[in-house]
């Protein structure tokens, strides 16, 4: 086990960003006149005596990247016991300008710094440049007070269930102030189409009352831990508008495996309360009609496995059904009567819905399976230049590991195409089987699995 933890910061010039942008507004940003949460979630990591090595990437409005950079370098400055590499877009101008030399020019709208899954990309990416075989995300405003968090994060990760179905991507459960998992979002009368935390809340109780690790329905961007032979394989989506999360479990379900849900693995989630609802709404409107077309569109590829909204409920599955659009577009119009301080900004969603977020999903759903699909090459690629190494800190890794690495488990495969698990029972697993002696030892709820098999 070698992990690495990746947590992305996002600073800008006010907390509540006003931008349209589709995948550059962020449920919310630090001030650069503020703190923020960042030192808290650092100061947590300290205390846990979280030896392995930090990744910031610092994620910064356009036009104050270099006063970002400085802010959160200044932050970590502080923290002389944690093991830290912040990348910021200084550091993002260097990489282009190598992958540019690889021939690899194509990548730059799939791994940068904007949007929830071109940042995430991006931390795969120099997790396989610098050869890690973890990679474990958490965000800049959770904090951290079990001591196992690490043994728990990689627990499984790598290994096989006993039906040889490979544990290569995992995610826990978030708890409050006061160590509750379950969503707190209201039954509102304005919620009558939208009963998504209800619906949350009645999966979430079954996996945590079920074995350890059960396939999971759903993922926490901030506690998720991710083996190479995932992130070599399956990238995020750069175009989904916000939940990469979840949509990163959708893919790897395409592709041949799962999410696990781990019952003993969680993080504290303490996000600010300053944020505002109605464009969060909206960022989710693009969201849930983006995976709803992105669903359809696989089952005209014949590399992919063909999800049914019915196989993930109670969460998210009525929320990928075709009748989505009516459903996002009713409840803005709802919200906007119930909650009239932010009439304005439900009304625009309403509008979204109607329009220009089918029109999005439409244009952009084809772009991540081009994207997706040479993935393994880019990483291939990547992963074995030593300039790249030094540029992510070569002190800290030499071209010999990395080789080493990637010699002793050499999994690219040619395309996508080939499956990541083993749930095609007629097409042969791109992963080989570890020896005997590393089959999962730890308890798991066989007859379940198989049940949950679809």
């Amino acid at each position: 086990m070698d992990p690495v933890i990746i947590i992305p910061t996002y600073v800008g010039n006010r907390r509540k960003t006003q931008t349209y942008n589709v995948v550059a507004t962020y449920d919310h940003t630090t001030p650069l006149t503020h703190q923020g949460e960042l030192p808290r979630c650092l100061t947590s990591l300290v205390d846990c005596e979280i030896d392995v090595p930090i990744i910031l990437l610092v994620v910064a409005e356009q036009g104050v990247e270099r006063e970002a950079s400085a802010k959160i370098r200044d932050i970590t400055a502080a923290y002389p016991q944690l093991d830290i590499t912040v990348v910021d877009s200084d550091t993002l101008s260097q990489f282009y300008s190598r992958a540019d030399q690889l021939g690899l020019a194509s990548i730059r709208e799939g791994i940068s710094l904007t949007g929830y899954g071109a940042v995430r990309n991006f931390g795969l990416a120099i997790a396989a440049i610098l050869g890690y075989t973890e990679v474990i995300y958490i965000d800049d405003d959770e904090t951290i007070d079990d001591r196992d968090f690490i043994k728990n994060a990689v627990y499984g990760l790598g290994k096989l269930t006993q039906k040889g179905i490979p544990v290569l991507v995992k995610t826990g459960y978030y708890t409050d102030r006061k160590g509750k998992w379950l969503s707190s979002q209201k039954n509102a009368w304005y919620n009558h189409f939208w009963q998504q935390g209800d619906l949350f809340n009645e999966w979430i109780s079954k996996a945590m009352r079920g074995p350890r690790l059960s396939r999971s329905n759903a993922a926490y961007g901030g506690l998720m831990a991710i083996h190479r032979e995932a992130y070599r394989r399956v990238s995020f989506d750069p175009w989904i508008a916000r939940g990469e999360d979840l949509d990163y479990m959708l893919n790897v379900r395409m592709y041949g495996s799962d999410v696990w849900f781990d019952n003993q693995w969680y993080i504290q989630h303490l996000p600010p309360t300053e944020r505002t609802e109605a464009q969060r709404f909206r960022q989710d409107i693009y969201r849930w009609i983006y995976e709803q077309r992105k669903l359809e569109f696989s089952k005209s590829q014949i590399d992919l496995l063909p999800i049914q909204p019915q196989s993930l409920y109670p969460y998210p599955g009525p929320f990928l059904e075709q009748n989505i659009t009516r459903r996002v577009f009713l409840t803005a119009l709802l919200r906007s009567l119930g909650r009239p301080n932010e009439r304005k900004g439900y009304i625009k969603a309403a509008m979204a819905a109607r329009r220009e977020a089918k029109a999005y999903a439409e244009v952009f759903c084809p772009k991540y399976f081009e994207f997706q699909l040479g993935w393994p090459q880019v990483i291939g690629i990547l992963e074995a230049d030593h300039q790249l190494q030094q540029v992510f800190g070569g002190h800290r890794i030499g071209k010999e590991r990395v080789l080493a690495k990637i010699q002793d488990t050499d999994l690219i495969v040619e395309s996508a195409s080939s499956p990541l698990g083993n749930q095609q029972p007629d097409t042969q697993s791109a992963i080989q089987p570890p020896p005997t002696s590393d089959l999962l030892d730890f308890e798991l709820d066989i007859d379940a699995l198989g049940l949950d098999e679809k």
